[in-house]
């Protein structure tokens, strides 16, 4: 790595956590109740606090998922949502929501994240096996058509559980559009351990995801073990994906769009790649969930809509530019 690759590589560092601490701080001061001041300190803390802390969560680990999942498998259009890690992470929560938290809340661990995250293994590992039998290392179109079988698949599956369990229709309808508003300290911690582990993991893999771009015999004869390495990534990105969704619900566009646009501007390693989409997809999240406070006040847009509105639009522009370049 040379000077000019360094500076740029720091400069980019530093505007990306700049652009975090001013992303909390709009996060923290603006909302239905008005800007903040001493006397509503209550607010603060306990409504607003947590509900930036959680979308920041969401945000980087989405990001961080996304990216490490187009690494790892060589295709920059797959994301937690193309290869049904939601899907699946959603069937879970289903699940859950329908035998109902009150029954689970003997367990020595809260159910939720771990049935997600049993579901979005078996989604992604359902996505990479079709894929492989009908040729994804040949075309990477492959692999995204498999994943779209699957979320079809676990949809289905949902709306059946939901046809049987009408009780929780409106509780799983909110937390499919995608939620933060209801944010609270004990669903921080909650998923933040989960997160933790799973981005230390796939942190301390991103110079393997970069022996991944030159293809699985070339990572190979350079010292990968390449099977051990795409299976620890697969698990931890669905781990962390998992636990967000299981509390969040479905929010879109995050994991695809934000480490195109970290790879447009601070280039395609992934060892630049995967700790600015961390910080980039937490500034995401949280500057997209302020639009959705203010918009139908009192009531508010979900931020799942908020980040459709605005990332098809970007997601298209990405294709096109991807084409022209092409």
């Amino acid at each position: 790595m040379n000077v000019h690759d360094v500076t740029r590589r720091r400069w980019w560092t530093i505007a990306a956590v700049a652009a975090f601490f001013v992303a909390v701080i709009l996060g923290v001061m603006i909302g239905p109740a008005g800007r903040v001041s001493s006397a509503n300190w209550d607010i603060i803390w306990n409504v607003r606090m947590p509900r930036v802390a959680l979308a920041g969560i969401v945000g980087a680990m989405l990001s961080l998922a996304g990216a490490s999942y187009q690494g790892v498998f060589r295709n920059p259009l797959v994301d937690p949502y193309l290869l049904g890690v939601a899907a699946g992470a959603g069937l879970g929560a289903t699940i859950i929501f329908a035998i109902g938290r009150q029954a689970t809340s003997g367990w020595p661990v809260d159910p939720l994240p771990l049935v997600s995250f049993v579901g979005g293994l078996v989604a992604v590992m359902i996505t990479y096996l079709v894929g492989a039998a009908f040729g994804a290392s040949r075309s990477s179109v492959t692999l995204v058509l498999a994943g779209v079988a699957v979320v079809s698949l676990f949809t289905a599956i949902q709306t059946f559980v939901l046809q049987r369990n009408n009780d929780v229709i409106r509780e799983v309808y909110s937390w499919i559009l995608g939620r933060v508003s209801n944010a609270t300290w004990a669903d921080v911690r909650l998923v933040l351990p989960y997160v933790i582990v799973s981005s230390v993991v796939l942190l301390l893999h991103r110079r393997h995801l970069d022996l991944f771009r030159v293809g699985d015999d070339e990572a190979a004869s350079l010292g990968s073990d390449v099977a051990r390495i795409r299976i620890v990534v697969v698990i931890a990105a669905t781990m962390g994906t998992a636990a967000v969704v299981s509390v969040s619900g479905l929010i879109g566009f995050v994991g695809v769009i934000v480490p195109h646009a970290v790879r447009m501007l601070a280039g395609a390693s992934y060892r630049r790649v995967l700790p600015l989409s961390l910080i980039v997809g937490a500034t995401f999240l949280i500057l997209v969930d302020i639009p959705g406070r203010v918009l139908q006040d009192p009531a508010e847009t979900p931020i799942g809509v908020v980040t459709a509105f605005f990332g098809a639009p970007f997601f298209i522009v990405l294709l096109r530019s991807k084409k022209s370049m092409a």
